[in-house]
């Protein structure tokens, strides 16, 4: 991640004596102007500290690294906020758009601003880093079926194999609520990062954190919900059309009593641990007469014997055949991309750029597999993106909204199609038409599949940072929500002694999650365009840009403005439009919508 981003997504402050000292500036433009670089200048050397920091505890979890994450990432945010607060002093000048644009993205830089008060910003430093450590640690332990072991223990990846291999609702049940225990210790802390969150906006400006989150995108809070509305209510329908589809066919194999006909789908039934995309579960739920079906990527790796290290080198060469600039040779050295044997990491994968320039990296606990060779697509697109872009102001230097950091990868890796993975000698013979509407299905159960998911995680940490949800009502909230949007419960009794929020990674570590909603949205506005600049004709769905250079020039050109523009002007230049549209995503899918109606003839579609 750029430092900027990474600040938005942590919540870790620091004391105030630990801020550089800096001479107050005439309140006139060229005073701000010699505000902002001085603290652009400070911020960037503060940063590469504390990314460097940062790296390490997410690599070494120990409780020393711990601590020096904590202090370094601290010294910067206080910074941060500190600056934020001196910039109101130019508030009322008539300012120079680029220099307005950085003042109010220096207001927004951090996800949970530090109150002023020393010991509560020291408090809030310690909540934040330890629920990250506790969740990269977490660990459920079972008695052990192997002869002379007392008992497994098993991490996230272990557990998620299970929910996504399985089809067995025991074993199922069982990996579901041993990962789901790791949240409830971290309660009492998340509601005490809750109020110390909350106070820090408001010394900032806002009545809380969850509306610090939605004035960060080119329009009031009021308006980015009612955006958020829009979008959804233009895929609404094809999620409850493919909802319906999948809970028939479960029905059909864990039976009725399970999956009730017109009710909600039981959240570990669905092949991943948060029932978040339901894309292994697709041998369930494809007709046996399904004509054929796209083809199976992590087969084709597996049976390629295709390394980690060459499936990355797969992603690279997708964005170098479009003219971007390769990975540097650090990427290569300083990266990891597989889970170590000797010590606990942080497993999920992430993206960085170290210095805000060339030491770009990832960590990812990647395996052979085809959904992971989709997420190294996704890692990367900010890693090019962040590239891109490493030319502009420190506080330009992030995407123009943060959907558009997510969005970048996976616009790409949509174009792993069957003739891209021919042409890459993966796929020896490119399936016939009659295979289109299964592959369509594939997509759908990881892409549209998300949608609500990605609506509701922010949906629920606003009601919290209000007030709305309160901390003895938690959990309720979390279901609630998710029986809302998603028309998924629990698969056993929750109560108030639980924590399951807390079992998604993006709660205990503060990222800020509307983004991904937004990514699943803009992902194919990007793709549509990218396809249509490189002259593709025929299905959207068909598409790929892979070695078009003219397509390339687009990206690239869109990539390099960061933050520098508010993101309508950047979508305009990618896209021709200036407006998010889910009608691309609609296009896409459209096929598959005549489809799954005609499967949906005579059946309930929503849920009680």
């Amino acid at each position: 991640m750029s430092l900027l981003r990474r600040l938005f997504l942590l919540a870790a402050i620091a004391t105030p004596d630990l801020v550089t000292a800096q001479a107050p500036t005439a309140v006139t433009v060229d005073g701000a102007r010699t505000f902002i670089d001085n603290v652009e200048r400070d911020l960037l050397d503060l940063g590469i500290r504390a990314s460097q920091a940062q790296w390490v505890a997410a690599n070494f979890i120990t409780d020393d690294t711990e601590a020096l994450s904590a202090e370094h990432t601290r010294n910067l945010a206080v910074a941060i906020q500190k600056y934020a607060i001196d910039s109101k002093r130019y508030e009322r000048l008539s300012l120079p758009a680029d220099l307005r644009r950085k003042l109010t993205l220096l207001k927004l830089s951090l996800a949970s601003p530090p109150p002023g008060n020393p010991a509560e910003a020291t408090e809030l430093t310690k909540i934040t880093t330890s629920m990250e450590a506790d969740y990269g640690k977490g660990t459920y332990c079972r008695p052990s079926k192997a002869a002379g072991a007392a008992q497994e223990c098993l991490q996230i990846n272990d557990l998620s194999r299970i929910l996504a291999t399985s089809t067995d609702p025991a074993e199922l049940l069982d990996a579901w609520q041993g990962w789901h225990r790791v949240g409830a210790p971290l309660r009492t802390r998340y509601t005490r990062f809750v109020e110390l969150s909350n106070k820090g906006a408001r010394e900032l400006g806002f009545t809380n954190s969850g509306e610090l989150w939605r004035a960060g995108y080119d329009m009031t809070p009021a308006e980015f919900s009612t955006e958020l509305d829009r979008l959804w209510a233009q895929v609404q329908p094809l999620y409850e059309s493919l909802h319906a589809y999948v809970r028939t066919r479960l029905g059909q194999k864990y039976g009725t009593t399970l999956v009730p006909a017109g009710g909600m789908i039981p959240a570990h039934l669905l092949g991943n641990m948060w029932a978040q995309e339901w894309g292994n579960i697709y041998p369930v739920v494809a007709p046996a007469n399904a004509g054929g079906s796209g083809p199976d990527v992590t087969a084709l790796l597996k049976a390629k014997n295709v390394s980690v290290d060459s499936m990355f080198r797969i992603g690279e060469g997708f964005f170098a055949s479009m003219g971007l600039p390769k990975l540097p040779a650090t990427f290569w050295t300083r990266s990891l991309l597989v889970k170590p044997q000797d010590r606990e990491v942080v497993c999920h994968a992430s993206a960085w750029s170290i210095d805000n320039k060339d030491d770009l990296r990832v960590k990812m606990c990647t395996e052979q597999t085809g959904e992971d060779l989709v997420t190294i697509h996704h890692e990367l697109g900010h890693n090019f993106y962040q590239r891109a872009y490493n030319n502009q102001p420190w506080l330009f230097q992030n995407g123009a909204n943060d959907g558009f950091h997510e969005a970048i990868g996976d616009a790409v890796a949509l174009s792993i199609t069957p003739g891209y993975l021919k042409t890459i000698g993966l796929l020896d013979q490119v399936p016939s038409a009659a295979a289109d509407t299964m592959l369509l299905l594939q997509q759908a159960l990881d892409k549209v599949a998300f949608l609500p998911f990605g609506l509701l995680i922010d949906q629920w940490r606003w009601k919290v940072f209000s007030g709305e949800i309160k901390p003895t009502d938690y959990n309720k909230g979390w279901w609630d929500l998710r029986a809302r949007y998603q028309g998924v419960s629990p698969p056993l009794a929750r109560s108030e002694s639980d924590f399951d929020p807390g079992a998604k990674y993006h709660v205990p570590a503060n990222v800020p999650y509307s983004r991904y909603f937004l990514a699943r949205v803009l992902q194919f506005q990007f793709y549509r365009a990218l396809c249509r600049e490189a002259g593709v004709t025929g299905p959207l769905y068909r598409c790929s840009f892979y070695g078009n250079k003219k397509a390339g020039d687009k990206l690239g050109a869109m990539l390099a403005l960061g933050a520098s523009k508010p993101w309508p002007e950047a979508l305009f230049a990618m896209t021709g439009e200036r407006k998010m549209d889910a009608g691309a995503l609609m296009e896409y899918f459209q096929p598959l919508k005549v489809w799954l109606d005609q499967q949906n003839k005579g059946k309930t579609v929503g849920w009680k």
